[in-house]
């Protein structure tokens, strides 16, 4: 909120149909934003659409074995998609269900809890299908998809999605108000610039997972799991002596053959092997947050699929939850404790030196590997399965620390992590140019609505 603007007063002849009499749909900010926006030109989403609509409204019928996406609110970020979630519609249920169906140019927007969050489907995302949480806008052809998407999550955009949306303890975004939207009237020729800086901003995605599939197959091959199967079979006999008096663990489940395939890989490895302890170094120390000093605060949900921390909550120490009493530093590792979410490990770059993330995170550094070759180490197959053979405890089920430092890692050689570290280096380098080229395209489209304001109107050329 800008200093000066918390304050409107609004006649009752001025209230919309709805008479909403809630001060933050009043704020002086919100008015002034949908001022400028009203005097550049606009017209409603509907009227540039050829269908909004939403999703699945009965039940999701999943099939962890479909290859079919389910998009629900957690999916659609900023231009982008996140399909870590890794949930699978059956194809009975996907080809039962057309309306609700995704076609390239489609623009997915999160209608339930983050409200606004929004991208344009491509090939890489069908098939696909949704559910009820989230809006379909499929436009006319004279208007790009990319530009919409990119102005949605503008504070343009953002201004009216989160104004309009109602509910007390979740917010919903419906679908008649997200018809109602106001878009602005772009010039061909600018909508032309704005869908060629986001495609860009894609190409760079695109050839950054590419660095990163193969520093993970650098990995793969130095250790030789390429078509390596470890033994999936349920049954292991071990006597007291080999089991419970060794380890102190008598779950059955600990004992898998697999387990033990993945130990043996390790310790066969040809560049040698030590324990966790051995070769990482773990800080333990809680930090105390200074009470009123900002701090950019890490969680698991920040996490992405490679390794990436993909944003962070700020707030002074005093706003911080108790879980936050982790200190990190460029170039450190943090690895998720919490068995569902081992995978979530990720490198801290220079810009969240000094931040502060969950003790649900080990905070990792090695003097034996560099950070990109324990990250992608964390990362990989067997360690995966290790650290989850190491997890203990029954309702919130992690692994604890004492069990860390026991599990045994392949010391990588020098020359392979080298080029694992290139290829992360690059991988990251361009994910941080894509991240600009989008906020590049989103500060030109606010500039455009601004300057068209400041000359009294018209459209962008």
């Amino acid at each position: 909120m800008l200093k000066g603007l918390e304050i409107s007063i609004v006649k009752l002849s001025e209230l919309n149909e709805e008479h909403r009499i809630d001060a933050e749909y009043f704020s002086k900010y919100n008015l002034i934003l949908i001022k400028k926006l009203l005097n550049f030109g606009t017209v409603s989403v509907e009227t540039m659409s050829e269908n909004v609509t939403d999703g699945i409204h009965t039940s999701i019928d999943y099939d962890e074995n479909s290859k079919i996406n389910l998009i629900s609110a957690t999916s659609p970020k900023e231009n982008i998609f996140d399909l870590s979630r890794g949930a699978f519609i059956s194809e009975k249920a996907h080809n039962a269900n057309f309306r609700t169906s995704l076609k390239v140019n489609d623009v997915v927007v999160s209608t339930v809890g983050t409200i606004g969050n929004c991208a344009v489907v491509d090939e890489l995302v069908l098939p696909a299908n949704t559910d009820r949480h989230v809006g379909i806008i499929r436009l006319k052809n004279n208007y790009s998809p990319y530009v919409l998407s990119t102005f949605l999550l503008s504070k343009y955009g953002r201004v009216q999605t989160l104004r309009e949306a109602t509910g007390n303890v979740q917010l919903n975004l419906f679908i008649y108000k997200l018809k109602e939207l106001r878009i602005p009237l772009f010039s061909q020729t600018f909508q032309s610039q704005i869908e060629q800086i986001v495609k860009s901003a894609h190409g760079k995605l695109a050839d950054s997972k590419s660095l990163y599939s193969q520093a993970e197959d650098l990995l793969l091959r130095e250790l030789r799991l390429k078509d390596w199967q470890p033994d999936d079979s349920t049954v292991n006999i071990r006597n007291l002596k080999e089991s419970f008096l060794r380890t102190g663990r008598l779950d059955s489940e600990y004992y898998l053959p697999r387990y033990e395939d993945y130990v043996r890989l390790v310790e066969q490895y040809r560049g040698g092997y030590g324990e966790f302890r051995a070769v990482c170094a773990t800080d333990e120390v809680n930090y105390m947050p200074s009470v009123n000093t900002e701090y950019k605060y890490i969680e698991l949900g920040n996490i992405g699929n490679y390794g990436e921390i993909t944003g962070c909550t700020v707030a002074a120490g005093k706003d911080l939850p108790s879980r936050a009493r982790r200190l990190v530093h460029e170039n450190d590792v943090i690895l998720s404790s919490v068995e569902g979410s081992l995978q979530s490990c990720a490198l801290v770059t220079s810009e969240y030196e000094n931040a502060v993330c969950s003790t649900g995170f080990y905070v990792v550094r090695s003097d034996v590997m560099n950070p990109e070759t324990l990250l992608m180490l964390f990362k990989s197959e067997p360690m995966q399965s290790l650290f989850k053979r190491n997890c203990t405890g029954t309702i919130l089920t992690a692994i604890s620390h004492n069990e860390l430092q026991k599990i045994v890692m392949p010391k990588i050689r020098t020359e392979v992590q080298s080029e694992i570290a290139k290829n992360v280096r690059k991988s990251i380098s361009l994910r941080n140019e894509a991240k600009s080229l989008f906020e590049n395209a989103k500060q030109k489209v606010e500039d455009s609505i601004e300057s068209k304001f400041i000359l009294g109107g018209g459209t962008s050329e």
